[in-house]
């Protein structure tokens, strides 16, 4: 069992990058990927806590795209910190979500509702903050009575709150992964809200842009549903992998490797994604 789509503190997630390797070592995995939003900022932690308790470690990071009529949330395996294409594109994403967390601030402000920089910073406990550190402090205010409901009424799309931030098309993404020596895996593909006419579609377009996978095994699907979507990976050619989405306190039910209690990514999912890495 793996899991490839694990998020910690140094994006939107409650646990720090050593305290979610260790989490997967505890729920059995023979492998984990740390995939935080913008960023490679836990990986040097990540993977030496991995060193040292011997699981696999894949560095990765997790990147929102331009979709109509919504967003394409894309994974980027074996990334590394350093120079190179796709680091430099996370650093101009990291700087835009800045921008955003400004304006999001102000803007709840003047809804009248009860935040301050300083509440999102400490809910954060890094320098990188998200929507749900936001969240956060909504409910610890009062103003919302649980992260789901904060969302759902003040921070999602469609609502007072939401803010859009700056985002590159999917497959100037798969380009720029591919140039770093990386490969770029559609994540939780539900989302997307397409019927699965559409997403066959969509999938046929990615695939030939480069895409190597689908997460077809999600921490929140049905049994039926990931069969389903193995089944649509197959017919493109695209590894059909998968991971819990863990983040902590933020989504608590979901768990490191198990998901909702029934998740069970295959070993052979890593092996194939190594196969299509870029050479």
């Amino acid at each position: 069992m793996i899991d490839l789509h694990l998020h910690s503190t140094c994006s939107d997630g409650s646990e720090t990058p050593e305290r979610v390797v260790e989490l997967a070592v505890a729920a059995g995995c023979t492998a984990m990927a740390l995939t935080d939003h913008d960023g490679l900022g836990g990986i040097a932690r990540a993977r030496e806590r991995a060193d040292i308790l011997g699981i696999g470690f894949v560095p990765g990071c997790e990147v929102s795209c331009a979709f109509s009529p919504g967003t394409m949330h894309v994974l980027a395996y074996f990334t590394e910190s350093g120079e190179g294409p796709l680091q430099s594109e996370l650093e101009l994403l990291r700087e835009e979500r800045t921008k955003r967390n400004e304006l999001l601030l102000q803007r709840l402000k003047d809804l009248g509702l009860p935040v301050t920089s300083d509440e999102v910073e400490a809910a954060a406990g890094s320098s990188v903050i998200g929507r749900p550190h936001f969240a956060s402090v909504l409910v610890a205010n009062g103003a919302a009575t649980s992260i789901q409901d904060a969302f759902e009424r003040l921070l999602a799309k469609g609502t007072p709150g939401y803010v859009p931030k700056a985002r590159i098309g999917v497959t100037d993404f798969i380009a720029v992964a591919a140039r770093s020596r990386a490969v770029a895996v559609l994540a939780h593909p539900l989302t997307l809200g397409l019927d699965a006419a559409s997403l066959d579609r969509v999938l046929e377009e990615l695939a030939a842009a480069g895409l190597a996978g689908m997460e077809c095994y999600y921490g929140r699907y049905s049994p039926e549903q990931r069969a389903g979507l193995v089944e649509v990976a197959r017919r493109h050619d695209v590894v059909a992998t998968g991971g819990s989405d863990f983040h902590g306190s933020f989504k608590p039910d979901l768990v490191v490797g198990t998901g909702t209690g029934d998740l069970d990514v295959p070993d052979s999912a890593l092996e194939e994604l190594l196969a299509r890495k870029p050479h």
